[in-house]
């Protein structure tokens, strides 16, 4: 089974003194070997820089070294993986005719952008290929972790721009009142890239049935997060009850809280990995079988179900979804054929 995920963090790790991508890295989630190892055929690598996150720092060049970490893990792993939307020689192109793993480049919040949407041609121009408006709160829009307002003037000319350029806007973190907005303005596709349902867990960054059946209608595609506190509602009210102290607080000092929370956090038990399937097959009830995937959100996340333990684990999830009563293709659509149909623009660059 080949899997198409939509969101992982790896990229993060780009400047880490001991994580190697290509030659494998344990103890993060994503590395070249285990990727290819589990069956991936392409892996959406989003570069996250929010302004409240890393306050202080020079997005834009953080954003332009991640990126080029990106392109530098496939120029060293031996034409195993190409980045999509990358210009190459012809022998390159010979050479990668067909990668192991198509590498595609998002932007996890439009900070980098410095506040103006035609900043975005510059960072097409380097392989950016999917772009999430806002993480946190930003000149963009707002999201659902934050003030839940919607769209700025400048995030409209953003998501405008998106459609120009050809870039796919991601619903993942935007409110409901700028996922309102972006479904207006969009002619065409869009996806959530790791955003469950919510009728199923209350946490604000799931969707709604509504915005599923829109997502649906609009031909996009909602990637599954492997995230505990997304899939399971017990699971979701215990994290929340430790949480709820620390949300007033900037993005930064919420990670170095809740990193300090984590023996706290991670005492809850786990979710049942059958919490996957009962995403994918209330997505399916609402919006049909071609509107969920997979968006897993390695390495951006701490605790996933019981028995995941990062990509190798992915092969567990034809299983899981087999054992819940889906057919064969069915599973195949959910691990692959959805969202590769959905990204299927740029798979072909």
């Amino acid at each position: 089974m080949r899997f198409f995920d939509a969101h992982c963090d790896a990229a993060m790790h780009f400047d880490d003194g001991d994580y190697d991508f290509v030659a494998g890295c344990g103890r993060t989630h994503v590395d070249l070997p285990r990727l290819l190892a589990a069956g991936y055929g392409a892996q959406l690598f989003a570069v996250f820089a929010p302004a409240s996150y890393y306050p202080g720092r020079d997005l834009r060049a953080y954003a332009e070294a991640a990126i080029a970490a990106v392109h530098g893990w496939a120029a060293a792993s031996d034409g195993r993986m190409r980045v999509a939307g990358r210009q190459q020689s012809e022998a390159e192109r010979r050479i990668a005719a067909r990668p192991d793993l198509l590498a595609i480049i998002g932007l996890e919040g439009a900070d980098p952008l410095e506040g103006k949407a035609d900043n975005l041609r510059y960072f097409y121009d380097l392989g950016v290929r999917l772009v999430i408006p806002a993480w946190d709160d930003n000149a963009f829009s707002g999201t659902s972790f934050g003030s839940g307002a919607g769209l700025t003037a400048e995030g409209v000319k953003l998501v405008e721009l998106c459609q120009e350029l050809g870039v796919m806007v991601d619903m993942s973190h935007a409110s409901d009142a700028a996922f309102e907005q972006i479904s207006a303005i969009v002619q065409g596709r869009f996806v959530a890239s790791h955003s469950n349902c919510r009728a199923l867990c209350p946490a604000p960054r799931n969707l709604t049935d509504a915005q599923i059946r829109t997502l649906a209608d609009r031909g996009g595609v909602m990637g599954i997060n492997l995230a505990a506190d997304f899939l399971a509602p017990d699971y979701r009210t215990a994290w929340d009850a430790i949480m709820a102290p620390i949300k007033g607080a900037d993005a930064a000092t919420r990670q170095k809280l809740r990193e300090a929370a984590g023996p706290q956090l991670g005492a809850i038990p786990l979710p049942d990995p059958d919490w996957i399937a009962r995403h994918v097959r209330h997505a399916m009830a609402v919006g049909g079988e071609a509107c969920v995937g997979l968006g897993g959100d390695l390495d951006g996340i701490s605790f996933m179900p019981a028995g995941f333990t990062g990509a190798e684990s992915y092969p567990l999830i034809p299983e899981i979804l087999a054992a819940a009563g889906l057919t064969e293709r069915q599973v195949e659509l959910v691990c692959w054929g959805n969202m590769a149909r959905a990204f299927e623009g740029v798979l072909a660059s």
